[in-house]
């Protein structure tokens, strides 16, 4: 199915149902992350964790106590993101393509 795309060539994918194995879900997810706008979202999220790290002192040793991160990506029928093409992604791609709607762009 992903043969006939090109490395470099952005391509819109669109959920059309949730899978049932999490492994699937979970390579949904990880693809859903190399969104450019979600991926910049989450170096934000990153960055705002990082200023408002809690450090304090325990044993006189500096201890650090930190936020969970937040779930950006959510694997749902109808969500759609854009990411650029690249044969690394392409068994990952096949191994989900029952699930996804796929548009070349």
């Amino acid at each position: 199915m992903f043969d006939a795309f090109k490395p470099g060539q952005t391509i819109h994918l669109t959920i059309e149902r949730v899978p049932r194995r999490e492994n699937s879900v979970l390579t949904i997810e990880r693809l859903m992350r190399l969104d450019p706008d979600t991926a910049r979202a989450l170096r934000h999220a990153h960055a705002k964790r990082q200023q408002r790290l809690n450090v304090f002192n325990r044993g006189n040793r500096d201890w650090t106590s930190r936020e969970t991160c937040g779930r950006i990506v959510r694997c749902l029928p109808g969500q759609s993101w854009k990411l650029v093409f690249n044969l690394n992604l392409k068994s990952d791609l096949d191994s989900v393509a029952p699930y996804l709607a796929v548009k070349g762009g």
